[in-house]
């Protein structure tokens, strides 16, 4: 699937298809359509009646492809292990990596050629992202990678400098806006701040109500609703990266308007973020964020979710407890 925002970048790809590297590396943020485009791209690779990147969406390659059975295709992403209910880190390991490179070099089954699509790339472990160098450096003129990122920083240089590189463009406000209204997404306005302007986000209404009763615990932080809250995310079952990102665009949006900034991710909160961040050190607020940052990592592994919440809680209610007497400095 091409969404609209990136029509014009799919012509550009269908104009340099008489010479198509070994390995693409598509860039750029996150929620905006990139393995779309890059299923949409193997689907046009891998069909038989190819005709300069344009899939005719009729022969066999295609249909298996639409399904997802192409025996051709092969699409690496992390899985979320679960070994006595406990989550690891979201990796892509060697052994993944190794076991289609073993198959990938065999004459291809049904299309002109193989491809492997691997998203997000940077979620490789260093094993894994060292085995798929070593079959960028030495190409099959049968074989082709897609690799999706999010973070190119995050990648290998040796990667990046074997991989034919293009950006993404994220949609603008109203392309995003309007994408939201047809979809029927209520409040599209407001989810759409809190996406920073990309539009493909998982719409929840269990994650939005645990993300709106965390709200009323950071504009009011009690002693006893931290405590209520930290229990209630627990037993929601939800990521530990899910109340990360929460808490983390909070933090960045008081930082904002205690440097008289608007704010980024809740701009219906305005007011009341500008009244709590009111005569406090800005570094307070630095500080809990980087605590929030070294958390990241382990979003989804094998930690107590509820006492992190209950910490990282605990250090905001801190904060804006003693923001009184702090004098106004920052």
């Amino acid at each position: 699937m091409i969404y609209p925002w990136h029509q014009q970048a799919w012509q550009r790809f269908q104009s340099s298809a008489d010479r198509l590297p070994n390995a693409w590396l598509l860039v750029g943020k996150r929620h905006i359509g990139k393995t779309e485009f890059a299923r949409h791209l193997a689907a046009s690779l891998l069909c038989e009646k190819n005709h300069g990147l344009d899939a005719c969406g009729e022969c066999s390659s295609c249909h298996l492809a639409s399904l997802g059975t192409h025996p051709d295709f092969y699409e690496l992403t992390p899985i979320v292990e679960d070994e006595d209910n406990a989550k690891k880190l979201l990796q892509i390991k060697i052994e993944a990596v190794r076991q289609v490179l073993d198959n990938i070099h065999l004459t291809p089954l049904r299309a002109p050629r193989r491809v492997v699509l691997i998203h997000p790339a940077e979620s490789m472990n260093i094993q894994a992202a060292n085995a798929l160098l070593k079959a960028l450096e030495e190409p099959s003129e049968t074989v082709i990678f897609i690799l999706v990122a999010h973070h190119r920083d995050r990648l290998l240089p040796t990667i990046k400098s074997r991989c034919r590189q293009f950006t993404l463009p994220a949609p603008n406000h109203d392309e995003a806006l309007a994408y939201l209204q047809q979809q029927q997404v209520p409040n599209a306005e407001s989810y759409l701040a809190f996406h920073a302007g990309s539009p493909l986000f998982d719409h929840q209404l269990d994650a939005f109500e645990l993300r709106h009763d965390l709200l009323k615990v950071l504009i009011k932080p009690r002693l006893l609703a931290v405590l209520d809250y930290a229990a209630q995310f627990d037993r929601a079952k939800q990521p530990l990266a899910l109340f990360l990102d929460w808490l983390d665009k909070w933090l960045i949006d008081m930082i904002a308007t205690n440097q008289g900034k608007n704010v980024l991710f809740y701009p219906q909160y305005q007011d009341e973020l500008c009244g709590l961040s009111d005569n406090i050190p800005i570094m307070k607020f630095f500080a809990l964020r980087d605590e929030v940052i070294q958390t990241q990592p382990y979003g989804q592994h094998t930690l107590n979710v509820k006492l992190v919440v209950e910490s990282l809680l605990f250090d905001y209610l801190e904060i804006v407890n003693k923001g009184k007497n702090y004098g106004g400095s920052s």
